[in-house]
């Protein structure tokens, strides 16, 4: 199922879009330039993508709300503005079909947040990250699944049921981007909006074989929002194959009036980087980029054996692409405090009135973690204040000298689905449902853009993360080492067993 984990790949990019049912394995690079050169429309794009969600998602359930008739009325606008604009002024994401979280707001279309309280939401407004996917041209079909409220790493809900894993249909598909993971590894489509505190896009991307970039705070805004300032959680894109996600945030960065956040990198860095060659693995594209590596980020964090294995073997890889690969991790003492602090207090200021008016709906992780929120006093809401400068003082020391630092994405494998978390991690039980992220979690402390890569598979066939991080304000450069591996090793074109 897996080719030589330690072997650069040479292998293409091409399908033929003139076979509709090849449609669903085009990246979103190349399905949108075979609409706008025409080669297919966007009807016929459409009529492939519904056609793989009627195939598949009765076993994966990632699709949840499906919005056929608006699809296609957009489809026929794609078509008319195609017959009509030169190729080359047509927007990047031209007639590219995609389901959003059901975390993000979307006009016209049902937003349950995966909760009772708002199962019959229909926003009149999109989120920001919607938005600007469709100004980039893609064209909403739906919404894909996630847990409540997007807590907890595992997608399921009393509203839609759970998630399943492409790859194992008996294990999670991760969470909260876990509808979007699956749907993107199912060929469902190429592209996939998601969002991200504690994990939530690279968990999903590490259980389903694809891709999930957080970035820098500021850098794709989370408006509107309830609480402007917060830095924790971030909105970001997943896909099969990091050239994607690049091209999703030439689209997607930039600064918004809403948020006060600064923009730490220009939209246009990431269209430069789009607009680059694809790396070639046989030129070390990496020579001089310096790698600090750590199995469990200094702190003893539990990581299955089998993880701990594949991202050992993968280092090499890094290696034969001309990178210097050396034990080093931050000091990240502070993280726990600053991120358990952090997330109680953004939970209790966005959730406090759902749980008060509707406590009987919610489940119970979420009642937890709201009331740690209220419960917090002034005294600790300073002490996770100094707690984070130390933080911001030790990462930027580690970055001074390093470029990247490399990781186990999550602790664990895809666990049964009927799971509501895992309860140990190597063998060390797990005392809450976030616990057990805190490889991800270490890192959302930081502030710092962090990106998931797939690493291929474990001894049993189920998918492996690596986790890539770098300084805040770094995404372009970070994305530049991501796609330089993704291109040498290519185990996001492999398809799972459906």
């Amino acid at each position: 199922m897996t080719s030589d984990p330690g072997s650069l790949s040479d292998s293409s990019d091409s399908t033929d879009p003139g076979d509709l049912s090849d449609l669903c394995r085009l990246s979103a690079r190349d399905l949108a330039a075979a609409v706008r050169d025409r080669t297919v429309s966007a009807r016929e794009v459409l009529d492939a993508h519904f056609a793989r969600i009627d195939a598949v998602n009765p076993a994966v359930n990632a699709v949840i709300t499906q919005v056929r008739e608006q699809a296609y009325e957009a489809a026929a606008r794609a078509d008319e503005l195609t017959a009509g604009t030169p190729a080359d002024e047509l927007p990047p994401l031209h007639g590219v079909p995609m389901t959003h979280k059901d975390t993000h707001a979307t006009a016209g279309i049902r937003t349950t947040s995966g909760s009772p309280v708002f199962a019959e939401h229909v926003p009149a407004h999109d989120d920001l990250i919607v938005a600007r996917f469709r100004a980039a041209g893609v064209i909403s079909t739906g919404k894909n699944n996630v847990p409540e409220f997007a807590a907890g790493s595992h997608s399921f809900n009393e509203l839609f049921g759970t998630t399943h894993n492409p790859w194992a249909l008996d294990r999670s598909a991760g969470g909260s981007s876990g509808g979007a993971a699956a749907a993107i590894a199912s060929r469902i489509q190429p592209l996939g909006d998601g969002s991200d505190m504690g994990g939530s896009l690279r968990n999903p991307a590490a259980f389903c074989n694809v891709a999930g970039f957080r970035p820098s705070a500021g850098v794709v805004p989370s408006a509107p929002a309830g609480h402007a300032w917060a830095w924790l959680g971030r909105s970001g894109p997943l896909a099969r194959g990091v050239d994607d996600l690049v091209l999703a945030m030439s689209v997607l960065a930039g600064p918004d009036p809403r948020i006060p956040l600064d923009c730490p990198v220009p939209r246009t860095g990431f269209r430069a980087l789009a607009a680059e060659g694809l790396p070639d693995p046989a030129a070390r594209p990496l020579a001089g980029v310096r790698i600090g590596l750590s199995t469990d980020l200094g702190l003893g964090v539990p990581v299955e054996p089998e993880i701990v294995q594949v991202l050992l073997d993968r280092a090499r890889v890094f290696e034969e692409l001309g990178a210097v690969v050396e034990e080093a991790v931050p000091d990240l003492r502070d993280a726990d405090e600053v991120f358990d602090t952090t997330r109680a207090f953004d939970m209790a200021v966005n959730l406090r009135t759902v749980v008060a008016e509707h406590r009987e709906l919610v489940k119970p992780e979420i009642i937890w973690n709201v009331e740690r929120g209220l419960a917090l006093t002034a005294g600790q809401l300073m002490d996770a204040a100094l707690a984070r400068t130390r933080l911001h003082e030790a990462v930027r020391a580690f970055f001074d000298r390093w470029d990247v630092l490399l990781t186990p994405t999550s602790q664990v494998l895809p666990f049964p689905s009927e799971e509501r978390w895992p309860r140990s991690v190597a063998g060390m039980p797990m005392q809450t449902y976030v616990e057990w992220m805190r490889s991800a979690s270490l890192v959302s402390a930081t502030g710092c853009p962090a990106v998931s890569v797939p690493g291929g598979f474990g001894p049993g066939g189920l998918p492996v993360g690596l986790q890539l991080v770098a300084a805040h304000g770094h995404d372009v450069e970070l994305l530049r080492t991501a796609r330089a591996y993704d291109r040498a090793t290519r185990y996001g074109d492999l398809e799972p067993p459906l």
